[in-house]
């Protein structure tokens, strides 16, 4: 299917090698075939992209999540968004759901890059006039890109899972301070209370360590929030001081699993009834525990994808 009610041109659909089957998704979603190109990695590690038609003075949307292995996915996209800009793509969209290096997003320590800001001008640079992302670390890496794009956030299909379930005397925990905005945020939709988990990092380096929770989490149900997971050293903390303040059921809920290096053998350890996600990031059948329930945030892609391109409001979306 071609859609040309766009004054950029037909609507066209790339999916980078990071995420197959969520671009396969929201193809499905759209009714619009994905464009077809070749990715070809040389001996000596470079990476070649080829792309099977013409794109000129096409609407395109380049969907890739910058998933393992991070620095391979981040040169295809910004190879691929190269070859739209010299194909004269009409408008190139970068759809990014999981943005890399996004927690380095200032400069907090001497003699240290602020690499989230690095990778958005390099999308630019690259050659995308606008970009569409999920759950940012931190909302200010908004203001990294000069170009307008759609910070979205998957809270609203995660809290409507939540409200599926027979829950009772709900506790919001978030498992950090930082996270506090979106923990109220969750917890005013779902007609719950609020908790935090008090944590700091030692002063000798390392990762953070879980101290106390502030909040009355006993006997009720908990759902501990977070932004992303990726070796899961926080969200075992909390769930732990959690389950020693006597919560009832206990659930994870966030939007990215990265679930690097130990995180995987970390949350099978937890006493945790049900740990919800999404698919910003692929998840290998590996890594999928019995308790596991992963939630498709295509829909919300395609119809922003599909708003956008059609110049209708995508914030009447989430009103």
């Amino acid at each position: 299917m071609t859609r040309n009610t766009s004054i950029y041109g037909p609507l066209r659909l790339l999916v980078g090698l990071g995420c197959p089957d969520l671009g396969q998704e929201i193809s499905e979603y759209l009714g619009v075939r994905m464009t077809g190109r070749d990715v070809i990695r040389f001996s000596n590690e470079n990476i070649f992209v080829r792309l099977h038609s013409s794109l000129r003075g096409a609407d395109v949307y380049l969907i890739q999540t910058l998933s393992s292995p991070v620095n391979e996915n981040l040169m295809e996209l910004l190879i691929t968004l190269d070859a739209l800009k010299r194909d004269s793509a009409a408008r190139i969209t970068a759809v990014v759901p999981y943005l890399s290096y996004s927690r380095s997003d200032k400069k907090d320590q001497p003699r240290v890059p602020i690499t989230a800001r690095l990778v958005a001008e390099l999308i630019q640079v690259a050659g995308a006039d606008r970009y569409i992302t999920v759950d940012l670390h931190a909302g200010q890496i908004q203001g990294f890109f000069s170009i307008p794009g759609e910070a979205l956030t998957a809270i609203h299909i995660l809290i409507d899972y939540f409200k599926t379930k027979p829950l009772q005397n709900v506790v919001v925990v978030t498992a950090d301070l930082g996270f506090a905005k979106t923990g109220r945020n969750y917890a005013a939709k779902l007609h719950g209370r609020l908790a935090f988990v008090e944590k700091r990092r030692p002063i000798n380096g390392g990762g953070p360590e879980a101290m106390t929770i502030i909040g009355d989490v006993r006997d009720k149900d908990v759902i501990i929030v977070d932004d992303e997971v990726d070796t899961a050293g926080s969200i075992t903390g909390a769930a732990q001081i959690v389950e020693a303040h006597g919560a009832r059921d206990i659930y994870l809920s966030f939007t990215h699993p990265v679930l690097s290096g130990p995180a995987i053998d970390r949350l099978r350890s937890l006493p945790v009834k049900e740990i919800v996600t999404t698919n910003t990031l692929p998840i290998p059948p590996g890594k999928r525990l019995p308790n596991m329930t992963i939630l498709s945030v295509a829909p919300m892609l395609g119809e922003v994808i599909l708003r956008a391109h059609e110049g209708r409001s995508v914030g009447a979306l989430f009103e």
